[in-house]
């Protein structure tokens, strides 16, 4: 068992930066990767950004590439979403998730840990 718990959110202006923080307990952390999905009101969850299973390369939907960044810190079994230049339509509830499994990164079905989410709401 993996227990994530993400942290983090809040209210920022359009063009601000936030910085999410997901902290895993549990099962040993290098045994899975890391991602992050969003979902804002009454729309699909979706892929935000991942790492390969290697760890060596990163992995980002269209929509937030070149504006947010994911990193780790195994010592602290945490892994960061640095998110710049923030648009209102980034507005979402953030999801920290976990996958031991092959498949698609930017699947949901891929992952097999979830974490309870972290408001973003960002103001115009």
């Amino acid at each position: 068992q993996v227990q994530l718990v993400e942290s983090g959110g809040g209210l920022v202006q359009a063009g601000g930066s936030l910085r999410l923080s997901c902290a895993a307990s549990g099962r040993t952390f290098n045994n899975y990767v890391m991602g992050w999905f969003r979902q804002a009101p009454g729309k699909e969850r979706e892929f935000v950004a991942t790492f390969s299973r290697s760890r060596s390369n990163t992995y980002y939907s269209d929509s937030v590439k070149g504006r947010f960044t994911i990193s780790r810190d195994s010592a602290k079994n945490t892994v960061y979403l640095q998110m710049n230049n923030l648009k209102t339509e980034d507005s979402a509830i953030y999801y920290c998730a976990a996958r031991s499994r092959t498949g698609p990164v930017q699947n949901l079905g891929s992952y097999d840990y979830w974490g309870q989410g972290t408001q973003v709401t960002v103001s115009s």
